[in-house]
């Protein structure tokens, strides 16, 4: 059993300016993004160009954080929306949802894609293998921050959270951490080296991130204002089987496109 050493969530303070670690983790993930995107945008054969890279960087961070605040507040809080619809602008309070932050990228992909005269899957398929260095980092910050916790466990590795409870729990930002960061960061560059057909790239994240996010809600405490939904499962749950079910088709579409 550990116990969790509360560490400050401000990282660095110079003056009246106050770094936190949550917003050190995004920069982390955003200059991975931009240092490896441009790597491979340099690759031969690659649609991309490190011009590109900067852009797709920047709408991408927009489309993180406008959609991940606006998935959850429709997703998770969406009775505080209705109650005070400028809540929504609250970001001081937190509450940031991955599904949301995803569809704000898509969103952004998409609109680039027309811009550049791409398929939407040239770009995505570009962009998804760059992700999980965001989700890596993004999880480490939920764990200084001692939030989104796991469940409770008699587990060796149980961590107590003091801000919580003197209960054990499961490190479930660690795990998600582990699976969607590291795992998945693995799974796809390999796969991208394999020369897979336009599409797959990015129906193979969805499946990956997907049971990742499912396993890993097994052992995460679920939103305390939302609890269990019919049957037992986590919204996060509810939310990931579909990425699972679509990306299962786009690779199925892509390979079969290939062979037509």
């Amino acid at each position: 059993m550990f116990i969790h050493p509360q560490i400050d969530p401000i990282a660095l303070s110079l003056g009246p300016l106050k770094v936190h670690w949550y917003g050190l983790m995004y920069v982390i993930g955003f200059l991975g993004f931009l240092l490896i995107g441009k790597m491979r945008s340099r690759e031969p054969g690659s649609v991309m160009n490190p011009d590109r890279v900067d852009d797709m960087m920047f709408w991408g961070a927009i489309g993180v954080v406008a959609g991940g605040r606006t998935g959850y507040m429709l997703f998770y809080n969406l009775k505080g929306l209705l109650a005070d619809p400028l809540s929504f602008f609250h970001v001081w309070d937190g509450g940031m949802s991955f599904h949301g932050g995803l569809l704000g990228v898509i969103l952004a992909m998409f609109l680039l894609a027309r811009r550049w005269k791409l398929r939407f899957f040239e770009v995505s398929d570009f962009v998804a293998p760059l992700v999980p260095i965001g989700l890596f980092a993004g999880r480490i910050g939920n764990f200084i921050n001692a939030e989104l916790w796991g469940r409770q466990t008699d587990v060796p590795w149980g961590v107590v959270f003091p801000n919580v409870d003197n209960v054990p729990r499961h490190p479930s930002q660690l795990y998600q951490a582990f699976l969607e960061g590291l795992v998945l960061f693995v799974l796809l560059h390999f796969y991208r080296k394999a020369s897979p057909p336009v599409g797959a790239i990015s129906g193979l994240f969805l499946v990956g991130y997907g049971i990742a996010r499912i396993l890993a809600e097994f052992v995460r405490e679920p939103d305390a204002h939302i609890g269990y939904l019919a049957g037992g499962i986590t919204q996060g749950q509810l939310l990931s089987l579909p990425m699972v079910l679509l990306g299962l088709f786009f690779m199925w579409g892509a390979y079969k496109k290939a062979k037509a």
